[in-house]
């Protein structure tokens, strides 16, 4: 439900704000209740508005699940910028790693003032 409220709870919480509130008060602020559920509910269809009119005739094509922050997964989203790239990319990164791996197998000790490996792509 809403915020972890079951209908039980909701009714719960009706009752015992009834009791609090008194049977003399409580048509008032039913109306009052009434009144600020009926002004939210403009607001709202004023936003709504403004964003389809602000947003054009494309607004009913947008796929709103797949904009939900929920979706988010940051792993997904760089794999698939990786993945558009790939061929250029993969090709690129096997011959850097081949030439370094040669170049720490033929030389695996190092003395002071030897240049150590470097490879410029992976900084």
């Amino acid at each position: 439900m809403f915020f972890g409220l079951t209908i039980e709870k909701l009714l719960l919480i009706g009752v015992i704000a009834a009791i609090l509130v008194g049977p003399e008060r409580l048509p008032g602020y039913a109306e009052s209740l009434a009144r600020l559920t009926v002004r939210a509910r403009e607001m709202l269809r004023g936003a709504k508005t403004r964003v389809q009119d602000e947003m054009g005739d494309g607004f009913e094509d947008v796929d709103w699940k797949k904009l939900d922050p929920r979706q988010y997964d940051p792993r997904r989203i760089i794999r698939e910028a990786l993945l558009d790239d790939a061929p250029t990319t993969t090709v690129k990164m096997a011959a850097a790693g081949a030439a370094a791996s040669e170049a720490l197998a033929a030389k695996t000790t190092f003395t002071p003032g030897d240049a150590v490996p470097f490879d410029s792509e992976a900084t």
